[in-house]
């Protein structure tokens, strides 16, 4: 795998956390979103600095390897949401990226969840 192609994944993966975090934090309906979703009282104000963090490291090529993994992860519990909201039938709004996301999931949100992780893992392959 080429480090081109690690490179821009990170800068792409990087950006969207970094837009994720930023709408989160610009948006008045976040946290009630967030808990909707089931995020915990602590993750709340805490997620979009983290992603703000990450996909800031992301951009720059520190640590891209171990940062990507932390996506990854983060990425992959988001998406667990995600299914189980959907496999219950239950639609709440997206808060995602903050106000560009204003929809009820569906299972394009998942798709989009996995891309990113594969952004992820091509970032950890080739870093």
């Amino acid at each position: 795998m080429s480090d081109t192609l690690a490179t821009v994944s990170a800068i792409v993966l990087g950006a969207a956390m970094v837009v994720a975090g930023a709408g989160k934090i610009a948006s008045r309906s976040w946290p009630e979103h967030a808990t909707a979703l089931g995020a915990p009282a602590w993750a709340v104000p805490t997620v979009p600095w983290l992603e703000i963090v990450l996909g800031a490291l992301l951009v720059a090529g520190l640590g891209a390897r171990w940062v990507a993994v932390a996506v990854v992860v983060l990425l992959l519990t988001f998406t667990g949401l995600l299914v189980a909201h959907l496999a219950r039938g239950d639609r709440p709004v997206c808060a995602c990226f903050g106000p560009l996301s204003r929809r009820p999931i569906s299972w394009w949100s998942v798709v989009r969840n996995l891309a990113l992780v594969a952004l992820g893992v091509v970032v950890i392959v080739g870093g």
